[in-house]
């Protein structure tokens, strides 16, 4: 591709599924998925392997609806913290062959390999070198786009699945690309789709072809940014490896076990959910301005809060009390709950200067003391497990 980027965009094939079959070889060849916890009420398919999508069984759905497809189907628990090693050391694999490695979630990349084609040769060589190279050093597959844009190397890698290789050079840009469905585009999801679909605009072509100002008027400037995309204009660049976009929010939700109403079990859940959320902002770095909460009910009706805080903290008790306050406001539907989020919001540096209130310092001399006792619980626990030490919540075990 003289004069243009190169760029990858690599894809690890049923990622969860892929993994858990490395633990679990007596899957292979067997329908597998891997999914929440039912007794926790997560009960629903987080990933599949190829032999489960044979069955038609789809990411999402029920696993009461999986098992009536494919009443033999085996399913895994999901282990989150595995998958993120695994993601770390494919895109370390990624970054000896370029310096340009931008993740796109947890089993996606981009990679522009312009600079690397003089060592490594041209994008479907590199791309088939990752795909040997992560199947002999991880027992993992991926399937990698190779074009001149980020959006058309998504594309191409979504184009043929699993374990494959495609390229959409300019040349294809006419014959192949411009015909494939819309909604099949990156940014373009079911409602987008639909409402194109309602303009006439079923193909990339169509909406390539699309007037601007019917577009704009349509979608807004997002719309523009959709037709630039769709014309191949994209340039939008792949960050280097290692570089880490700031926080916008840190944030945590838990369905609990069994519904939970009264005060009691309410300061208990949410006791639980900044539990996590203080121990992310501490790993992170970040003390937070604000707090948001979600309180989903047992009708399934869901309800926001959120609240600027006076003072930024970490600190687990002060989210908890945060949280707690918010959703005295909602007690004009007083149902019982089954999940409660808190998130963390305006972030900065923990230990950022602050102004200093004559009148509080005793309480702030408190609030050190705590947090300097919140601290040292969330280090013996990183040290040793989560296992290791628990604050010993009353009924902890009734609800997780």
């Amino acid at each position: 591709m003289d004069g243009l980027r190169t760029i990858l965009h690599c894809d690890l094939n049923g990622f969860f599924a892929s993994v858990e079959a490395l633990d679990h070889p007596e899957v292979l060849g067997k329908p597998m998925a891997v999914s929440g916890n039912p007794r926790n009420r997560h009960g629903v398919i987080l990933a599949k392997n190829e032999e489960a999508k044979k069955f038609g069984i789809s990411t999402g759905e029920s696993i009461l609806s999986a098992k009536k497809k494919c009443p033999h189907l085996i399913l895994l628990e999901a282990h989150h913290d595995k998958y993120e090693h695994y993601s770390r050391l494919t895109n370390r694999i990624y970054a000896r062959y370029t310096d340009r490695v931008e993740p796109f979630g947890i089993d996606e990349s981009w990679l522009d390999v312009t600079a690397s084609e003089k060592l490594f040769g041209d994008g479907k060589t590199i791309a088939d070198t990752l795909r040997r190279v992560v199947k002999e050093e991880l027992g993992l597959t991926i399937s990698g786009g190779v074009s001149y844009n980020t959006i058309f190397a998504k594309l191409a890698s979504d184009y043929k699945k699993p374990d494959a290789t495609t390229v959409f050079a300019p040349e294809d840009y006419g014959k192949v690309v411009r015909n494939l469905p819309v909604s099949s585009m990156l940014f373009v999801g079911p409602a987008s789709a639909e409402a194109l679909g309602k303009m006439g605009i079923r193909t990339i072509g169509e909406l390539a072809d699309a007037d601007n100002l019917a577009i704009e008027r349509r979608f807004g400037k997002s719309g523009l940014s959709l037709l630039e995309c769709a014309r191949g204009l994209d340039n939008s660049p792949v960050g280097y490896y290692g570089e880490v976009d700031e926080a916008k929010s840190i944030g945590n939700s838990i369905t609990f076990k069994r519904d939970l109403s009264g005060n009691a079990d309410i300061k208990l859940g949410f006791r639980k959910v900044a539990e996590k959320v203080s121990f992310r902002l501490k790993e992170a770095g970040f003390e937070c301005r604000c707090v948001h909460i979600t309180v989903k009910r047992n009708d399934f009706s869901v309800t926001t809060r959120q609240m600027g805080l006076e003072t930024p903290t970490n600190s687990m008790r002060a989210l908890e009390s945060a949280a707690f306050d918010l959703f005295q406001k909602t007690r004009r539907n007083s149902l019982p709950v089954r999940m409660l989020g808190i998130s963390a919001s305006g972030l900065q540096p923990a230990g950022s200067p602050r102004q200093t209130d004559m009148f509080r310092q005793q309480e702030d001399a408190s609030t050190r003391r705590k947090s300097a006792a919140e601290d040292a619980f969330f280090s013996v626990r990183k040290k040793f497990g989560k296992a290791c030490i628990s604050f010993g919540l009353p009924d902890e075990d009734d609800i997780l």
